[in-house]
């Protein structure tokens, strides 16, 4: 059962860490949108892409089912929230088997 937890923890702690994942990339393209960093720079462009390609897919199913709100995006909110919401119940269950 130790090892059953141990995987639980890694799980959640990927979970973590693709929360921090869209964190950064919803700050780029604000910075981005204000133009406060510019998108022509190779550097930003890469990295930009690089955090697209990994959120995209994970995001473009909210987009579908959500309506046009105009120029604010919610569904990385949502997405946190729903990673969220498995975090608590990885770790409930956890706890469960632990007990």
């Amino acid at each position: 059962m130790n090892t059953l937890g141990q995987l639980l923890g890694f799980i959640s702690y990927l979970l973590q860490l693709l929360i921090y994942i869209i964190l950064a990339q919803v700050i780029l393209s604000w910075l981005v949108a204000f133009n406060v960093i510019n998108y022509h720079n190779r550097f930003v462009r890469a990295v930009i892409d690089g955090l697209d390609r990994i959120i995209g897919p994970l995001v473009r199913p909210i987009r579908r089912v959500l309506p046009d709100m105009g120029g604010i995006d919610l569904s990385p909110l949502l997405l946190v929230l729903a990673i969220i919401l498995v975090q608590r119940l990885l770790t409930g269950l956890a706890m469960d088997l632990m007990m």
